[in-house]
């Protein structure tokens, strides 16, 4: 087995904790890892038994409720800090586990990582970074939401973030950055995207330059980079086309007998268009800056997704992303 612990907020997600429990199985027999499920504990070992899953190498860790999307998210830090996320962070904290894993409040999860868990020295702000199916292979999206307001600095930081987990995690060497902006000329979007594209071009990153929204989709880009205002916007207008393409598909493809007939030969292509746009083969988005590895499952995970998380957690140990990450930003800063 391998020396790598993770913490899974067994609540956290819109099905938890069954598809949490199932997902931890499916990890610890892929990946060889540690498992600490937090939550309640007699719900979780009466679900595990109902489910059928084996207690090896999966431990459970008592909490006390789940912090709700409703919830203000700074109580991860006080009233919440015994909930089932707040027990993982405290996990991750002291050193019992290396990695955590939540399904839970994209907020709250942003607070605890940033507080709980800490920042790599001289990150300014974590970052969430969502990874996008484009053309030809990814691109991972920095700031996904994590930061509405950004300073320059802050965006010269999302950058060289983003390319470290590139390069470590998704094998593009030397990927190409680019700044999300109106237009691909360098005078082009206001005074942050102006000023930051000075640092971007005096950066050690592959900066290419300013990006309009749908070349990043068509593969013109690794790094996509903004303010967590206009990234979120962009990430939930992509994951609804994503979804708006696929229904459209399928009513395409099912409307009368001739259609089921030419979907039947075009299956194996819409079987690979459907896994390249499966947000669950990915496992979740990495909040990049925490001294710790922080994963944010999505919010509807199942069994796979939730593997996912973990093998994304555990590569993301295994590459040391942290100790890359603190040593390009010491380059940045020099």
């Amino acid at each position: 087995m391998s020396d790598i612990t993770i913490a899974m907020d067994a609540f956290g997600g819109d099905n938890a904790p069954d598809e949490v429990i199932k997902g931890a199985e499916q990890a610890v027999k892929s990946y060889g890892v540690e498992i600490i499920l937090c939550g309640e504990e007699n719900k979780i070992k009466e679900r595990m038994k109902a489910l059928g899953v084996s207690e090896n190498n999966i431990t459970v860790r008592n909490a006390d409720g789940v912090i709700k999307i409703e919830d203000n998210p700074t109580d991860i830090r006080k009233s919440k800090l015994n909930s089932s996320m707040g027990t993982a962070f405290q996990l991750v904290k002291n050193g019992e586990a290396d990695a955590f894993i939540s399904a839970g409040s994209t907020a709250a999860l942003v607070v605890g990582g940033t507080t709980l868990i800490g920042r790599i020295k001289g990150v300014k702000r974590p970052s969430l970074a969502p990874i996008i199916p484009s053309v030809n292979q990814s691109y991972i999206l920095l700031d996904g939401g994590a930061n509405v307001e950004c300073r320059p600095e802050m965006l010269a930081q999302f950058a060289v973030m983003g390319s470290v987990y590139m390069d470590k995690i998704m094998n593009v060497q030397s990927p190409r950055v680019g700044l999300l902006n109106v237009g691909a000329e360098d005078e082009k979007g206001r005074e942050l995207e102006l000023e930051a594209h000075k640092l971007l071009s005096e950066s050690p990153v592959n900066f290419t330059g300013n990006i309009e929204g749908r070349e990043a989709a068509l593969g013109g880009c690794d790094v996509l980079v903004t303010d967590g205002f206009t990234g979120n916007i962009y990430l939930k207008t992509v994951e609804g086309m994503g979804k708006f393409m696929k229904i459209s598909l399928k009513q395409l493809f099912f409307k009368n007998i001739g259609t089921k007939i030419g979907a039947a030969f075009t299956m194996k292509g819409i079987k690979a268009l459907s896994a390249k746009m499966d947000y669950r083969e990915t496992g979740g988005s990495p909040l990049l800056g925490t001294a710790k590895p922080v994963i944010k499952a999505h919010g509807s995970s199942d069994a796979r997704a939730f593997k996912n998380a973990v093998r994304q957690a555990k590569e993301f140990i295994e590459n040391n992303v942290i100790e890359e990450i603190t040593s390009a930003l010491a380059a940045l800063s020099e």
